[in-house]
């Protein structure tokens, strides 16, 4: 049996009027972040009073700093058949918090020590300095509750170097008020019992692991996992008091399934904390219930962190206290806090799969499998199925506390949470897939580039357990990333490959992305038919004149488009071989375009032109014509005639052309002749007025001496042609 030292705290005993009294103490937060001094773990044990058989209190009073809690009894094999609740006094706020149940559903000792006591499992609560305790019959009845009940708090104290470096929280001295908040008189009373003498060791600057036993005829040898060890916080690390382990651990004959548990309490810890909380339930596990020792293996806190639970060798199959009937088989590993309602973090899911990996893969296990339990005790699980003393039953290599034992740990969020865990711990890699890629386009279904691409992914399973990832090129590895990469970079050489992504899972287990098409090429695409302008139709002025630009470009593999440079700037799909602009007459205008393919090769191509504006009066005139004057017109002067057979000619070097006139509704109709030839009889009536069209248009394949004559047909009603010249591309 366990020694237990403890310090009762005096009660304030009011006469009369059933007021019950408590104490509050008003936390006072030093803006000088006064350093906390170590403290040594110290252990309160506080009766519960109470005149009814089937119900205990504890009034609210005041107390020392504590920050975990519960209650217990005497007998471990006695059961509580009730309701045990907390409210406390937060030293950080100076609020009392709700109340809080106390899980009484907890795991007997399979061989318990004498003296050894039944107890709620432990409930942290953060710093603080008060508390009030109800325990009574769910039921309601009378009957008895079990002797010797007490609300036990744990102060972990302050043991490690790092949590000596942390801002103290103090509190004022506290006054005591009764319920309705009004002043009484009276101080509280300590009693004369021995102070705590539970004392820690600092932690060591780097809390390594601690180191596995010599192999004796009682200590196995570790043996070698199919999974890396991950880190963990050695016992030193996190302050354990070696004093209080009387007896040595005890050893089972392997390891074949993880039971995974939650501590229960408060989730809003902060990590730097969680070295305490482990601490607390040391003490608890020893000081208040009478173990040898904690009871879990491993503990993981929100963070992520690994803390080496009970001693006798991180990597050896130290028969635990964790899961009632199945300990000499198992290890067990609990999450700091409560995961009934809340999800355990990515961090704690992690770490609970790293070790599992590494503990299972030590003896040949398949997390992801099941396995044959011999059942330690005859009892029911949280779901109702019976288990028989000696029997085998069929478990999850990786299972839950409620799977063995009537419990809801570790809550119902984390227990639907497990198999995420077991993927993550078996593996392959999961969730892998290609996100983007760099130094590539996309067309279609095919990646094009020069060569040198960065192809980057993404996976739902965690870094940590993924030894490698592996860019593929043809089935081909032609780059190694680590775990925790994302991305991986190859040159291809001139052609079609197939590129894919395979991560290596840390148990060997292989994924692979399905393969995608790149072809590299490094060959730029070509203009087949150079930028050249064409005249079309619409208002002609001197700053803009309407033309069509056109071009023909090509790739030996993929056009992706074509880019107008100058003047102006445009871009153009790979199919589009023209487009209308404008550009102003009598300056050479450069028109310069680039083509690119899909790999990002690219080439230039431009020429020159100028449109030239003749006016009429630059043409050999034939027949009646009458100058006309306005601002209207290019010049501002235009020929008219109505006279049958009047014309006029245009000589001219280029290699399009385009008519330029005013029309009207009473408008008539003119031949148009090219180089001798009628080509075409022009209709210039129009509903509305209109100056400066183009009305009519021809383009030759290349630059030459073309003549233009227009004729008036004198058409019968409606004779009058007025010309506003000629405009060609010279």
């Amino acid at each position: 049996m366990k020694r237990r030292v403890w310090v009762t705290l005096g009660a304030v005993v009011l006469g009369g009027g059933g007021v019950t009294a408590y104490a509050v103490a008003n936390p006072a937060h030093d803006a000088g972040a006064v350093l906390q001094d170590k403290r040594p773990v110290k252990v309160y044990d506080l009766a519960l009073p109470g005149t009814a058989s089937g119900r205990k209190e504890l009034p609210r009073k005041d107390t020392a700093q504590f920050s975990l809690l519960g209650v217990s009894w005497t007998g471990a094999g006695e059961r509580l058949d009730g309701t045990a609740q907390v409210r406390t006094h937060s030293l950080a706020t100076g609020e009392w918090s709700a109340w809080h149940d106390l899980e009484l559903d907890t795991d007997p000792l399979e061989k318990p020590e004498q003296g050894a006591r039944g107890a709620s499992e432990p409930l942290y609560v953060g710093p603080s300095d008060g508390v009030q305790v109800q325990v009574a019959h769910e039921d309601g009845t009378t009957a008895a509750l079990p002797k010797g009940l007490e609300v036990n708090l744990v102060d972990p104290g302050v043991v490690t170097d790092a949590e000596a470096k942390r801002p103290a929280i103090t509190a004022e001295p506290a006054a005591f008020v009764a319920e309705s908040g009004t002043p009484i008189a009276g101080t509280a009373t300590t009693s004369t019992a021995p102070t705590p003498v539970d004392t820690a060791t600092s932690a060591p600057a780097t809390p390594a692991d601690t180191a596995t036993p010599t192999p004796t005829a009682t200590v196995p040898t570790a043996p070698p996992s199919t999974a890396p060890k991950p880190p963990i916080t050695s016992r030193a690390g996190w302050g354990a008091d070696e004093s209080k382990v009387e007896d040595p651990p005890e050893y089972n004959a392997d390891v074949k399934a993880v039971f995974v548990h939650h501590t229960d309490g408060a989730n809003d810890y902060s990590c730097a904390d969680s070295a305490s909380i482990v601490r607390g339930i040391y003490a608890y596990h020893v000081d208040v219930e009478g173990w040898n020792d904690i009871g879990y293996n491993f503990l993981v806190d929100k963070c992520g962190t690994v803390f080496e639970g009970r001693k006798g060798g991180t990597d050896l199959p130290v028969l635990g206290a964790h899961t009632y009937g199945w300990n000499r088989e198992s290890v067990g590993i609990a999450v700091l806090g409560n995961y009934v309602s809340t999800s355990g973090s990515n961090a704690a899911l992690t770490s609970i799969a790293r070790v599992a990996a590494w503990r299972l893969g030590q003896y040949g296990a398949d997390p992801a499998g099941t396995v044959q339990l011999t059942a330690g005790a005859t009892q029911k699980n949280y779901f109702g199925t019976s288990f028989t003393a000696g029997t085998q039953y069929t478990f999850k290599r990786i299972s839950a506390h409620r799977d063995g034992f009537n419990t809801q740990c570790p809550g119902t969020s984390l227990y639907g949470q497990l198999s995420t865990v077991r993927t993550w711990a078996a593996g392959p890699v999961a969730g892998l897939k290609t996100t983007t890629v760099d130094g590539a386009s996309l067309s279609g279904t095919t990646y094009y580039t020069k060569g040198a691409v960065t192809v980057h992914w993404s996976a739902t399973t965690p870094a940590s357990l993924i030894s490698k990832y592996e860019l593929l090129v043809d089935g081909k590895v032609a780059a190694t990333a680590t775990g925790s990469a994302t991305s991986a970079a190859a040159t291809l050489a001139v052609g079609s490959h197939a590129v894919a992504v395979r991560a290596v899972h840390q148990s060997g287990k292989v994924t692979t992305t399905a393969a995608l098409t790149f072809v590299a090429e490094t060959t730029a695409p070509t203009f087949s038919t150079a930028p050249k302008i064409s005249l079309r139709t619409g208002t002609v002025n001197t700053t803009s004149v309407p033309v069509t630009l056109g071009w023909k470009a090509t790739d030996d593999k993929a056009l992706r488009e074509v880019k107008l440079l100058a003047p102006g700037t445009a871009t153009f799909g790979p199919t589009t071989t023209s487009s209308n602009r404008t550009v102003a007459s009598g300056t050479a205008t450069t028109w310069s375009m680039r083509a690119y393919d899909w790999a990002g090769n690219y080439r230039n191509s431009s020429a020159a032109y100028t449109p030239v504006i003749q006016q009429e009066t630059s043409a050999a005139k034939s027949g009646s014509w009458t100058s006309r004057s306005s601002s209207s017109y290019l010049g501002g002067k235009s020929y008219s005639s109505g006279s049958k057979g009047a014309s006029l000619t245009w000589t001219f070097t280029g290699r399009s052309a385009s008519w330029v006139v005013s029309r009207a509704s009473g408008s008539g109709q003119a031949y148009v002749y090219v180089d001798g030839v009628k080509v075409s009889t022009v209709d210039l009536k129009s509903s509305t007025t209109a100056y400066r069209q183009a009305i009519w248009t021809k383009t030759w394949s290349s630059s030459a001496t073309h003549k233009v004559k227009i004729v008036v047909v004198g058409t019968s009603g409606r004779p009058t042609v007025t010309t506003d010249g000629l405009v060609y591309i010279k």
